[in-house]
């Protein structure tokens, strides 16, 4: 018997040693860790998918400092700032696809609460951020009112003249997907994240995806952090109520991929309305704009051509790229808020692509 124990002992142990970390893999984590060291963050969530098969998906750190919570990326809600404005920019597709909204209409014939302007304003203009919308002003980022509606929201700006006419200049704007989200109400005639449930959430699956409501408890909600005087503390208390559509959800790294992977997959609309969401605006004088409507994209150093969008936030920050030519989505979202998730996003897909 003792004989018998010894060998299934020794077979156990040969077929772990045989067992081999995928090199490219071993070389992301390594790779995310040193950015997460770099960053002092507290926690990161990536996950990485080719061809809809997950070649990584991993926690990093911590998601609740004081608790001592781990990172789960199918669990550990972050907030994810812009990348808010492509699932927006998602519930804008669906109604394009069901012929129920012009884009080249007055952004009024959908939002009539907004005032109209010196100016004729589309909604393509809005949500390319070529409309003359103004960003935050002051400390509005660190806005602690509750707003009750998608309305409420628009009175932050809807009275300031806008910054140039619509379609001379490009202008980035989390306000303006405010008033994409008006739209996207007047067009639906659906509240707006009832509508961004039932039609983009719940038929991805992306059960972990929800609006940061601050009077709600919600399972798995990470902490949100920054870096002051060398020391992680508490990120500022905020409300992103005011900004639903252009950076008030949270979400999982796994949630964000299968969003990806719907947009490569054309799960929620045509090739021919996923083309003209992430393709990018020109302005009037040809000139292009390097944004589509709720998507960046373009071609990175490594040539490799690609779309999506980073977030950042009081407490979080992250960033979801999509590549078609390889069929590849990387999501990476931290509980920082200064964290490294800009460029240094593709160098931790080229590990997967390069020869």
């Amino acid at each position: 018997m003792r004989t018998i124990h010894f060998i299934l002992i020794i077979c156990a142990v040969f077929i772990i040693s045989c067992q081999t970390v995928d090199p490219k893999v071993a070389e992301a984590e390594k790779f995310i860790e040193q950015l997460k060291t770099e960053s002092e963050s507290l926690g990161w969530t990536a996950t990485i998918s080719i061809d809809n098969e997950i070649v990584l998906s991993k926690g990093f750190g911590l998601g609740n400092y004081e608790q001592q919570v781990p990172v789960y990326p199918d669990k550990t809600k972050f907030r994810i700032g812009s990348i808010s404005k492509s699932l927006s920019a998602a519930a804008l597709g669906i109604l394009m696809e069901k012929k129920r909204i012009d884009l080249d209409q007055p952004v009024q014939v959908y939002a009539p609460y907004f005032p109209e302007k010196e100016y004729l304003i589309t909604t393509r203009q809005v949500a390319g951020h070529i409309a003359g919308i103004r960003h935050y002003n002051g400390d509005e980022f660190l806005s602690l009112r509750f707003f009750k509606t998608v309305n409420e929201g628009l009175d932050i700006f809807k009275n300031d003249l806008l910054l140039f006419e619509p379609g001379t200049d490009y202008s980035y704007s989390s306000y303006g997907f405010n008033l994409v989200s008006a739209a996207i109400e007047g067009a639906s005639r659906v509240e707006f994240l009832k509508y961004m449930k039932e039609n983009v959430f719940d038929p991805l699956g992306m059960t972990e995806t929800v609006p940061d409501y601050n009077d709600s408890l919600i399972v798995f909600r990470s902490g949100f952090y920054s870096m002051e005087n060398g020391k992680d503390i508490n990120a500022p208390y905020v409300d992103n109520s005011y900004k639903w559509a252009g950076g008030g959800f949270l979400s999982t790294s796994e949630d964000l991929v299968k969003f990806g992977n719907a947009m490569l997959d054309n799960t929620l609309f045509s090739e021919e309305i996923k083309t003209e969401l992430v393709t990018s605006q020109k302005l009037n004088n040809g000139t292009e704009t390097g944004y589509g409507l709720g998507f960046f994209s373009g071609v990175n150093e490594f040539g490799r051509k690609y779309y999506g969008h980073g977030g950042g936030s009081v407490g979080g920050c992250g960033n979801l790229l999509i590549f078609p030519e390889t069929n590849m989505v990387v999501a990476v979202i931290t509980n920082d808020t200064n964290a490294k998730v800009g460029n240094d996003i593709h160098k931790l897909a080229e590990i997967f692509m390069k020869d």
